[in-house]
């Protein structure tokens, strides 16, 4: 494809997503359906300009004086990927493939685009602007910076499996991808971002990925599993647990000793558990599915860790998901809020006296965060707030209540929050 047909492309995505309020990926593999003539050069080209333009949504819009599609991929091919204006006009321009010429006004904006510094706060940090007050009232002066760094490229985070290699195997195997080690966790790999028009690296084409070596995570979620402390020969209950990473995380702490039991409220979901789970060489792990009514019973009291990965807006990972920054809305965020509370109330029953409970969401939000566990400790008593990590290395990371926040901007993770929570005795 040339430039043209690529840079219109892109703007048909946005478009879909914008008028059928559809999520990106959807829209991207509709219209990969549509374009079989689309190499994978294209495909990336096309699939990297539709997100970084839903990544800075509202910066690009000011800058350009104009919201639509259009307006937000040239923004995307001028200001960040450093297209020339000259090349943007030629390609927006090209005949059968480009989008139509530049106007005067977008050769205007393009030119001299409108100053960021008079842009109100939640513009400036890409944010919604219903959600200004939660990022102002939890990071206060850091709130730009910190949604700028949500509004970045992620790179892929690996965790090396050792229920299967180690430290130094795990890097040979992933040389190829140039993953280098991380200083927060032993065991963490990450490959950087690919330059904005490049393809990234084929993690499941390395043979070592097939063998169970290693799985991909984002270093915030092994940071978070990590919190759940030496769980060697434990009781553990994954209690949502998804698609299993953070069970996988957990077994391999674990060191097949112990009993680790995942469950999730959708049946669904736990397909992937078993299958990673096989791969991984875990040996210590329970499906308990909800298709059984009683798929908990005998577990209550018997925990000496239940892991709660709780449902959430998903806020952490808008770098990696940025059209859900967009599609949140007022009424989903407070019903995600009842969602966790009902969890933990759920996650409270099965702990033992002495077991704790890990709080963990992928939310930077403090209604989802300080604010659930502030309410759970309220109706609960019997639990008390212990500091989330005893790691040296994690501690810069620990909020004066205890608990730990990541985000891209402090951490260089996705946004992260973890609570743990002691069960000190039986409730009244």
């Amino acid at each position: 494809m040339r430039d043209g047909g690529r840079l219109t492309a892109a703007i048909e995505v946005l478009t879909d997503v914008e008028t059928r309020h559809r999520p990106v990926r959807m829209a991207l593999k509709t219209w990969g359906e549509s374009a079989r003539y689309a190499g994978s050069k294209d495909r990336a080209s096309v699939a990297g300009l539709a997100l970084d333009a839903l990544r800075r949504r509202r910066s690009l819009a000011w800058q350009m004086g104009d919201d639509s599609p259009r307006a937000a991929v040239l923004a995307v091919l001028h200001f960040q990927w450093g297209w020339s204006l000259e090349r943007v006009a030629e390609a927006v321009a090209e005949e059968f493939h480009g989008h139509g010429p530049l106007s005067e006004a977008e050769t205007a904006a393009l030119t001299s685009p409108r100053d960021l510094s008079g842009a109100p706060d939640s513009v400036r940090a890409d944010v919604p602007q219903w959600l200004e007050a939660s990022f102002q009232r939890i990071y206060g002066s850091r709130m730009v910076e910190e949604g700028q760094a949500l509004a970045a490229r992620a790179p892929i985070d690996l965790r090396i499996n050792t229920l299967k290699a180690d430290r130094e195997r795990g890097l040979k195997a992933t040389a190829p991808l140039n993953a280098h080690p991380l200083d927060l966790l032993p065991n963490a790999l990450r490959i950087e971002p690919p330059a904005a028009e490049a393809r990234a690296g084929s993690v499941e084409s390395i043979p070592a990925f097939s063998k169970g070596w290693f799985e991909v995570q984002d270093l915030g979620s092994q940071i978070a599993a990590a919190c759940a402390g030496n769980v060697r020969g434990a009781q553990v209950l994954d209690l949502c647990a998804g698609g299993g990473g953070k069970t996988l995380a957990l077994a391999a702490a674990m060191g097949n000793t112990g009993q680790i039991y995942a469950y999730d409220s959708e049946a669904r979901r736990l397909a992937d558990t078993i299958r990673r789970g096989d791969r991984a060489g875990v040996r210590n792990l329970q499906i308990r599915s909800p298709v059984h009514g009683d798929a908990l019973q005998g577990l209550e009291g018997r925990m000496d860790v239940v892991f709660i990965d709780a449902p959430c807006s998903g806020s952490g990972a808008w770098r990696r998901h940025p059209d859900t920054k967009w599609r949140l809305s007022a009424e989903n965020f407070e019903r995600r809020q009842a969602d966790q509370d009902a969890v933990l109330d759920l996650g409270a029953a099965y702990a033992k006296v002495g077991g704790r409970l890990i709080y963990v969401t992928c939310s930077v939000l403090p209604e989802e965060d300080e604010d659930r566990v502030t309410a759970f400790l309220a109706r609960r008593p019997d639990y008390i707030v212990r500091p989330a990590t005893d790691d040296p290395a994690l501690a810069g990371f620990l909020t004066s209540e205890g608990y730990l926040r990541l985000t891209p901007a402090s951490a260089g993770t996705d946004g992260f929050f973890v609570a743990v929570l002691e069960r000190t005795a039986q409730p009244n």
